[in-house]
Order: structure tokens, then C-alpha cells, then sequence
């Protein structure tokens, strides 16, 4: 009995982890993809550091990557940068990727 204990005990811990990492994961994505919008829109230093800790706190207005998007999309278009849904999206896929692996790096 205590093993199955065990094993249920090491599955939560394992699912809690792994939760934590893709939350980090997706923080990190949201800061690269904040930063990476900053440039886009001719903001450097200070001012693409504050606009991308915006975009990490628009993820938290609803659950998924739609909130982000809309907040990056909207910005694009007030400044009149040119990218497309397609782009942004492909855009917020590939660092999802590099953050990925940024947090993993970080863990060992």
C-alpha cells in the first residue's frame, strides 16, 4: 500500500514541477516576445524593459496565449508596425521554444 503511496506522491510532485516549468516557460516567452515587440516598434532599454513586463502582465487577463496577442496586435497597430497575425503567432511559437529551453537550462 505504501508503494502505491509512493508512486501517487512522486506523480504529484512530478505534475507540480512540470506545471511550474511551463508556467516559467511562458513567462519567459512573454518577455522575449515583449521585447522583441519593443524593437519592432523603436523602443530600447528602459522603455522596451517596461513595455515587455507588459505584455507578461496581459497574460494574466485570461487564460491562454489570446490575451498576449490581442495586447501585441493592438500595439502594432497603434504604431503602425507592419506584421501579420501570421507573423506575430509564428513569432510567440518560436520563442516559446527558446524560453523553453532558457528555463530548462536554468533548472540543471
Amino acid at each position: 500500500m505504501t508503494s502505491m503511496k509512493d508512486r501517487e506522491t512522486a506523480f504529484e510532485s512530478k505534475f507540480a514541477l512540470d506545471e511550474e516549468m511551463r508556467f516559467r516557460a511562458m513567462a519567459r516567452r512573454n518577455k522575449l516576445l515583449g521585447l522583441w515587440a519593443a524593437e519592432k516598434m523603436g523602443k530600447a532599454g528602459e522603455a522596451a524593459e517596461a513595455y515587455a513586463k507588459t505584455v507578461v502582465a496581459a497574460d494574466f487577463e485570461e487564460a491562454g496565449d489570446h490575451d498576449v496577442f490581442r495586447k501585441i496586435r493592438a500595439d502594432f497597430d497603434a504604431a503602425g508596425v507592419a506584421q501579420s497575425d501570421h507573423q506575430i503567432q509564428r513569432t510567440m511559437d518560436e520563442l516559446l521554444a527558446v524560453a523553453a529551453e532558457q528555463v530548462q537550462a536554468t533548472k540543471s
